[in-house]
This record gives C-alpha cells, structure tokens and sequence, in this order.
C-alpha cells in the first residue's frame, strides 16, 4: 500500500507540473480567440487524439455501470472546467487565477469523502484546510481585500474540475488513466464539435502562432495526456491524498505565467508558495482510511 502511495504522490506531481501550464497557456489562447471557442475547441482536439489512441489499443466500449462516472468525469474536466477557467482568464492574469484555483485540492478530497467514502483524519482536514486559508489570505491581499467577478468563475471551475478528478479518479481504478479521459472526451464529441464549429464559424480563427500555439498546449497536454499521469495517480495513491499535490500547483503556474507572459514573481508569493509546501508536506503524513 505504502509503495502504490508513493508511487500515486510521484505520478501525481508529474501531472500536476503539466496541468500547472494551463492557465498560462490558456490566457495566452484567449487573449486572440474567442474563450469559449477555447474551452471546448481544446476538447474536441483531445477527443481526435483519444480515437485514435483507443483505436491503436483496441479499446472496447465502456460497460453500462462505467456510462454515469464517464459522463460525470466529462461534465467536470472536459466541459466545466475548461469553459469557465477560459473565461475567467479573458478578464484576470494568469498569476491570480493560479492562486484561486489552490482550493482545488481541498474540493477535490471534499468530493471524495463524500462520493466515495475516504476518510480523511482530523489531521489531514487541519493540514488541507490551513493550505487552502493561505490561498484564500493570497488571493484576497492581491486583490485589495475583495474577489473580482472573474474569481466567481474560477470557483466553479474548481468545483467542476474536483467533481471531475474524484469521479474519474475512482473510475480509473477499474478502467485504466487513459481509458477513462479517452472515453470522457469521446462521449462529449457529439455536443462539441458543432459547437466548436459554430464559434470558430461566428467569431473567427485568426490568431498569431503565438495564440495557437497555447491552444496547442492546453488541447493536447492539459485536456489529454497531463489526465494519463493523473488519474493513474489518484487511482494508486487515493483521491484525497494524491490532491493535495496540486496545493504546489498554484506556485507553479505562477513560475510559468513568470516566465511564459512575463507576469510579475514576487517575493510575497514566493513566501506564500514556501508555506504552502511546508503544509503539503504536513498533510502528506495524515492519515487517510481508504
């Protein structure tokens, strides 16, 4: 059990130093294209790689029990969080929605406790609830003591992605990473696709390569493979113990939108990023009943 944590907690942070880049990226998208188009454009990309991936392994349809966790799983990280992490993106920088997305981990082992029975120690709750108050006290002194409208959407999107993660998650203990996001994608195709068409049709394509190339980035490493590590990891490692990996998440995307668009690092976050390790590393230690 000990090695399959370990195991879990290292593939969980090689998925979240992918999905770290997606908000950056994503503001990079949406600064030229339209961010709904964005949101549900990535989507249909990843859905084109996933027929193709199941097609070369012979995956076989999904049975009648696995349809409900697949179409919630779809709900969550292949239209919620995609739809209005875009949009809150068109109004903030990248560097304040990575730290209001530092919640994620809390809402993520909050839904499976709920969903699936974990059950998290007093400790541990402690621990995720202090690393989530961090990033609330970092969020609400960047923003002069108030949350802006674009935070409302980045809320839901962390509701719809730690739906998203929990259900798809447990799903891939019996399924497989790449079965579950595969199939997640897939099944939203139908609904996507002319959607997409619709708003590339309506507000246009043309973007410098710049633009596309963050779009790139978020169809095929945020919506498709960054899914294969993580929810291999949450599978091995526990829903609600391999989430608190994504508390580094946050620092992360602040480091990438430093470097990719050049937003300011400063010594404050970097200390708020130091605190939020040092109770990672805490929560990480609380024991957790599966």
């Amino acid at each position: 059990m000990v090695i399959q944590e370990n195991k879990g907690m290292v593939l969980g942070l090689v998925g979240v130093v992918i999905f770290s880049l997606t908000l950056p990226f994503t503001r990079m998208a949406v600064a030229e294209l339209n961010p709904v188009f964005v949101a549900l454009g990535r989507a249909v990309v990843a859905a084109c790689c996933s027929g193709i991936l199941l097609w070369m392994q012979g995956g076989k349809w999904p049975q009648r029990a696995q349809m409900k966790p697949l179409l919630i799983t779809a709900l969550g990280v292949v239209v919620g969080f995609p739809l209005f992490s875009s949009i809150a993106m068109a109004h903030v920088p990248a560097s304040h929605g990575a730290i209001v997305l530092g919640i994620l981990p809390l809402a993520t082992a909050l839904f499976a406790a709920l969903r699936f029975n974990e059950k998290p120690s007093t400790g541990f709750w402690l621990m995720a609830l202090l690393g989530s108050g961090l990033v609330i006290v970092f969020v609400l002194m960047q923003g002069g003591g108030s949350f802006q409208m674009a935070d409302l959407a980045l809320f839901v999107a962390v509701i719809a992605a730690a739906m998203g993660y929990a259900e798809g998650g447990r799903l891939s203990q019996s399924m497989g990473g790449q079965q579950v996001i595969s199939w997640a994608l897939l099944l939203a195709m139908p609904v996507l696709l002319p959607l997409t068409l619709w708003l590339g049709w309506h507000y246009g394509v043309q973007a410098s390569g710049r633009a596309w190339a963050g779009f790139a980035y978020v169809s095929v490493f945020s919506m498709f493979i960054g899914f294969f590590f993580w929810y291999k990891a949450l599978a091995l490692g526990g829903i609600a113990r391999v989430g608190q990996v994504q508390l580094l998440q946050p620092f992360l995307s602040l480091l990438g939108a430093a470097l990719i668009l050049g937003e300011t690092l400063s010594g404050r976050e970097i200390l708020f990023a130091l605190a939020v390790i040092v109770v990672v590393g805490f929560g990480r230690r609380m024991n957790i009943q599966r």
